[in-house]
């Protein structure tokens, strides 16, 4: 199982930093006998990891060599693999860099690494044999990716940060099967690289035949990419059900668990 971290982004809502967005701290995470601050793009990491990824193949910029260091020894009993973005052109442009690395019958998650969403078992809400995307319920879905389904949960089509949003449910991750991914990097590439979200691809997949199912499995969702959503990330940590002791295995792992429905009203 291979999971898909894009993270060439440069962060242009939330700098200046003195780092790559996705090694801001927030919150902590237990490291040993220690308390030590969680870098954000871990919630996402340990979330693939949980799910059952072996892989985790992150997409840089030529810039971000701090994110490689951090992350050169892997997450857990996962492997890191780092592949190079030259120039941040979008979301489709950074995870089909990952092609070459997908067997056609393997998993495939792809989520954000400057978002902390809830439940942490998310991915495996998700079936492994379809293209499917993880649901949030946010108060400002013309922010996001907004996700319209049909009674029986396929996907009728995603609204790109549209401003008369149909629904307030938007995609946070999603799953599919290697031999799915392909399909869309074929896809992306008959239409000559045009789509930056996926959105708009996944549109053009449903209108060719293709079918995606959602999942309204997710409770909380916070882009830390924002100022506004950085302080809202804090509030969800802060009223966080428990503290968890972190397994051995898993030295990187985020130490907060929360149950709360809090978005930012930010991001995209």
């Amino acid at each position: 199982m291979l999971g898909i971290v894009p993270a060439a982004g440069r962060g242009s809502r939330i700098q200046p930093l003195g780092f790559s967005k996705e090694l801001l701290p927030v919150g902590s995470r237990i490291d040993g006998a220690a308390e030590r601050p969680c870098a954000v793009s871990e919630y996402l990491v340990r979330r693939m990891v949980r799910a059952g990824t072996d892989k985790i193949c992150f997409i840089i910029g030529s810039e971000k060599s701090d994110i490689l260091e951090y992350y050169a020894a892997g997450y857990g009993d996962a492997v890191a693999v780092f592949v190079v973005q030259p120039s941040p052109v979008g979301l489709c442009d950074a995870i089909f860099r990952a092609v070459p690395l997908v067997a056609s019958d393997e998993t495939v998650l792809i989520g954000l690494p400057d978002t902390i969403w809830f439940p942490e078992e998310g991915f495996s809400r998700l079936p492994d044999d379809k293209l499917s995307f993880l649901l949030f319920p946010v108060d400002r879905p013309e922010l996001f990716d907004a996700v319209i389904l049909e009674q029986d949960g396929r996907v009728q089509a995603i609204q790109v940060k549209q401003q008369d949003a149909a629904t307030n449910w938007i995609w946070g991750a999603f799953k599919m099967p290697g031999h799915v991914f392909h399909q869309l990097a074929a896809l992306w590439r008959e239409r000559d690289r045009s789509d930056e979200y996926i959105g708009t691809l996944v549109n053009a997949y449903l209108a060719a035949g293709g079918e995606a199912f959602g999942v309204k499995a997710g409770t909380a969702y916070v882009d830390v990419g924002t100022f506004n959503g950085y302080r809202a990330a804090l509030r969800l940590l802060e009223n966080s059900t428990a503290t968890l002791n972190i397994a051995e295995d898993l030295p990187l792992s985020l130490s907060a668990h929360a149950q709360i429905p809090l978005h930012p009203g930010e991001g995209g």
